[in-house]
């Protein structure tokens, strides 16, 4: 069993990498945020199953950025300088509905959803 753990957090490892994209242009779609916020929001939103450090955020939305992805403005903060707060840009949004069309709304395709279900079921049968 070893094996499989060391597997399975390796499959993860990279999965989740590419679903911290899907996670932040989630969360500035619903409103403009500054990074060390979305940190905690991300880990709420996705229910502890995503964690990302404040350091990968700002990264990440950086890169965003350049790519016309999101846009940013300097906002008010009450501990210090200005925070600058991102927002997600009509081709950030666009690019979060393909996303979502082409890798995640599939597993609502009653053909796909049956047969995760059936291997749960297999799953909860051989534990027993």
């Amino acid at each position: 069993m070893p094996e499989l753990d060391r597997l399975l957090e390796n499959w993860e490892s990279v999965y989740k990498k590419g679903l911290l994209t899907f996670w932040l242009l989630l969360l500035l779609d619903e409103k403009p945020r500054y990074p060390y916020e979305m940190s905690a929001e991300v880990l709420r939103a996705s229910q502890g199953t995503m964690s990302a450090d404040d350091n990968s955020v700002y990264r990440a939305v950086s890169r965003f950025e350049e790519m016309g992805l999101v846009a940013s403005e300097a906002g008010a903060s009450s501990l210090g300088p200005p925070r600058k707060y991102y927002r997600l840009t009509g081709d950030g949004r666009e690019l979060l509905r393909r996303f979502i069309e082409r890798n995640i709304l599939i597993f609502q395709h009653p053909e796909v959803a049956e047969r995760i279900r059936r291997l749960l079921e297999k799953g909860e049968s051989h534990e027993q």
